[in-house]
């Protein structure tokens, strides 16, 4: 009893999602469901079945981004310790933290006290995995985070340390387009200060074949995880998706270098969001466009971070050149946020 004592003093919550004004709830789902194709915001994916859907799907054959990160990581993680010394990580999307392990081991090598934030907007992996993590380092501490990358970037603790780390790994910012990926590398810069560190993890083009399998498992895995968006909105919002009714559905996007995930309608069909006060209609092959995942050029990614005051560092790559790893530091800007 008493080491859980302890470490529940090495632990604190902010529940950002607490406050959230009642009008504003759900108002992204009704501009999505409203607009010419349909869309869904990703973040509805991470309910708690959602997340451990995902937490599979980074384990299938196919699916090659989490493990070629995680050799990236398990190779230079003493490099990147080398460059930062001794920082506070804040993680956005954390989930549950697997490959943070391989920073936390290399950082808990450091003198220096350890802080980790964790960011999720499932409430349920994050607790999990911050009490997991408590028992595996008996000098960490850890403030979990439930809420959006946006409202967490704006609503950071208070440093504990004069460093920190933020960390977006898993080519999660592939999920953003380019208006969105301006706004958040506008609010990542805007949440470190002059010298901090960014960590990037991101995906890198490749062969369409490896790409459409990475997101058409033969197991059906990111398939239920794709349904799954629609079971979240209907016990959120009272609502009446009829699962069987929709298809997964996922492509590269050659243009847009991009995959994109949808549901599509097997019938014309109508849905209901009781809560939301929604109605729509949808006929045979009609899709809800639930998410986008870009595939990157290095040149290009790396012009955008520092025109963004985030200047690459080092950038490392696995073998075959599928996922890159960016370790960058915020620079000052031209006005006086600089010593």
């Amino acid at each position: 009893m008493k080491t859980q004592i302890k470490e529940y003093e090495r632990l604190q919550w902010i529940n950002l999602d607490a406050d959230l004004p009642e009008i504003d709830r759900g108002s992204d789902i009704i501009d999505g469901l409203r607009s010419n194709p349909k869309t869904l915001p990703s973040r509805y994916f991470y309910d708690d079945l959602g997340s451990e859907l995902f937490e599979q799907i980074t384990d299938l054959p196919e699916y090659y981004p989490t493990r070629t990160e995680q050799a990236i990581l398990d190779t230079y993680v003493s490099e990147i310790v080398a460059l930062t010394g001794a920082c506070e990580l804040v993680e956005l999307g954390s989930g549950s933290s697997r490959k943070t392990h391989t920073l936390l081991t290399a950082y808990s090598q450091l003198e220096d006290p350890l802080h980790y934030y964790p960011i999720d907007v499932s409430a349920g992996i994050l607790r999990t995995t911050a009490l997991q993590l408590l028992n595996d380092y008996p000098k960490l501490n850890v403030c979990g985070v439930a809420g959006t990358y946006e409202r967490a970037l704006a609503n950071l603790p208070p440093r504990i340390i004069q460093n920190r780390m933020l960390m977006f790994l898993g080519s999660t910012m592939g999920n953003l387009d380019d208006r969105s990926c301006d706004l958040f590398l506008n609010q990542v810069q805007q949440a470190l200060q002059p010298g901090e560190f960014f960590l990037l993890g991101v995906d890198l083009q490749k062969p369409i074949e490896i790409l459409e399998a990475a997101y058409n498992d033969a197991q059906g895995v990111t398939a239920a995880f794709n349904l799954n968006i629609l079971r979240h909105l209907n016990y959120s919002f009272a609502g009446d998706f009829n699962l069987d009714n929709f298809e997964h559905f996922a492509f590269f996007n050659t243009a847009a270098s991009q995959i994109e995930m949808h549901l599509r309608s097997l019938t014309a069909q109508t849905a209901k969001l009781k809560d939301l006060d929604l109605e729509i209609s949808l006929q045979p092959g009609e899709t809800i466009h639930t998410e986008i995942s870009r595939k990157f050029n290095l040149p290009a990614l790396t012009d955008t971070l520092e025109s963004h005051a985030l200047q690459p560092l080092k950038v490392w790559t696995d073998p075959q050149s599928w996922f890159g790893l960016i370790l960058c530091q915020r620079q000052c800007l031209l006005s006086n946020d600089c010593p």
